[in-house]
């Protein structure tokens, strides 16, 4: 093979041009450079000199038996070092990154503001203390804007809870929590333990904005016991809703997930007409997950949460 069909043959051949003109670059000799690459110094002078062609460029002054760079040639490695750099290492990151070191990186998670409140600190402290080195991201996002990071693989998958699951998307329970009335305390309702949709629908319910799933679902439960009901109050947030129903503007329907002992506030248990809430993985099917990520679920499956009369389905409290 003559050196123009040599040539011919290293065009094209980016990667081992660039690994072969920063090693000359960084060494200053192509004898060391071919010794590091495992190559003949034949070899790696016409990768030189096919770089050379394909940029129209002269990187190198050769004189005898040294070897210096141009200018061009200097602003060349600036640029192409990172690179050869970056392709030295990515099998490596690539291991680290999805084959299972899970002494770094990151699992970036999906969540509604109640579920980041409640569910997810108990679960995200296990995780920090198996792998303090993996950075968790939480995204405080809606239930549509939540979907629509995990169709575009935005985020690794979301954890909250769904009524209506679109074929696309897989969603595998976890936790479920009882429903509840609250109000507050010397309320009308607040020595009676067995409460109905009748006597509720009298008195003005504070709930989310219709668009959530809460909203959907009290509206669907009321129908379809033929029972009207009046809402006083639209306002996002378990915790405000608590606040403005101690504050007597209206009784609200909410997840057993939100109530705490410390709460001023009445509670009765509603399971004889609402569902109860789960909460858990929501993720697009076929979705490969990354070492880190599946690390946070099986720390997930693996912690118990904290007993709670209405996680159990107990009754009042």
């Amino acid at each position: 093979m003559d050196q123009k069909t040599q040539r011919f043959y290293y065009k094209g051949n980016q990667a081992k041009q660039l690994r072969a003109f920063c090693a000359v670059a960084r060494t200053g000799k192509v004898t060391v450079a071919a010794e590091e690459l495992f190559l003949s110094q034949p070899a790696v002078s016409l990768q030189i000199r096919a770089l050379e062609e394909e940029l129209d460029a002269v990187l190198f002054e050769r004189r005898g038996p040294n070897i210096n760079m141009t200018r061009e040639g200097q602003d060349f490695y600036e640029m192409a070092r990172p690179l050869v750099e970056g392709l030295d290492t990515l099998y490596g990151r690539f291991e680290r990154q999805v084959r299972g070191d899970l002494e770094s990186g990151q699992v970036v998670i999906a969540a509604g503001e109640s579920t980041i409140i409640y569910l997810l600190p108990p679960l995200v402290a296990e995780f920090r203390k198996r792998y303090p080195n993996i950075h968790v991201e939480l995204r405080n996002v809606t239930g549509r804007d939540g979907l629509a990071m995990i169709r575009d693989d935005e985020v690794d998958f979301a954890i909250g809870s769904m009524l209506d699951v679109p074929t696309d998307i897989s969603y595998q329970p976890v936790y479920s929590y009882a429903p509840a009335l609250i109000m507050p305390p010397g309320h009308e309702l607040a020595e009676r333990n067995n409460i109905s949709l009748e006597d509720i629908a009298p008195y003005g319910l504070i709930l989310p904005p219709k668009r959530l799933t809460t909203w959907r679902m009290i509206d669907r439960v009321f129908q379809q016991h033929k029972v009207p009901f009046k809402v006083a109050l639209e306002v996002g947030g378990w915790e405000v809703i608590k606040r403005y129903v101690e504050l007597d503007f209206g009784v609200s329907i909410v997840t057993g997930i939100c109530l705490r002992d410390d709460d001023r506030l009445v509670a009765r248990n509603m399971s004889n007409f609402f569902p109860k809430r789960s909460y858990g993985v929501v993720m697009r099917r076929g979705k490969y997950l990354n070492a880190q990520a599946q690390a946070f679920l099986e720390a997930c499956a693996d912690f118990s949460m904290p007993d709670s009369p209405w996680r159990s389905g107990h009754s009042d409290r």
